[in-house]
């Protein structure tokens, strides 16, 4: 356990010592979420309803973060009674942050890619880049919230046009050493 995680927990122990007489198991059960929530999967998962480079909604995603908002309503008697596995309704709309390259074998495959901000480049002519201010980093990458990557090299070409998540790469057979 880190440090900083240690003095947290210590001091949300401090708080539910003074707050004793007010169902402290309910109080500590609530940090517990909130944490759980905060952290999703030590930063390698996110809550959100849309995929593909924030292009297309998932309405079973979307459906299981209002359920579980609209459940949130009466915590007391649903989340925190006896229907806390509600709270797994959220699986619907994890998704990882990052990105991991892998062969047609699927067996990983470090690429260089370039990761930056995003571009808006609809309507532009040729083939403008997506991206600004990047930095090239070698497969598996962890994309914050706005982030995209693209392929820093041509000699493999990616089965999905979008890179984000577990994506399939192929080597280019148009691609030659001096490149």
């Amino acid at each position: 356990m880190h440090f900083r995680d240690s003095r947290r927990l210590g001091q949300e122990g401090i708080c539910l010592f003074k707050f004793e007489g007010i169902n402290s198991f309910i109080c500590l059960l609530k940090v517990r979420i909130g944490q759980g929530l905060v952290h999703l999967g030590k930063g390698l998962l996110t809550l959100n309803p849309y995929h593909s480079d924030r292009f297309l909604l998932s309405p079973t995603a979307l459906a299981g973060i209002v359920a579980v908002l609209h459940t949130c309503l009466d915590m007391k008697a649903i989340i925190l009674g006896k229907y806390h596995y509600v709270l797994y309704l959220l699986v619907l709309a994890m998704q990882p942050r990052m990105l991991l390259t892998v062969d047609e074998n699927l067996k990983p495959l470090p690429v260089p890619v370039r990761v930056g901000q995003a571009v808006d480049v609809v309507g532009q002519a040729g083939r403008p880049k997506t991206i600004t201010g990047f930095q090239t980093h070698t497969t598996p990458v962890l994309l914050a919230a706005g982030d995209r990557a693209e392929l820093a090299t041509e000699k493999y070409i990616p089965l999905s046009p979008i890179l984000e998540g577990f994506v399939i790469l192929k080597e280019n057979p148009d691609y030659g050493e001096d490149n």
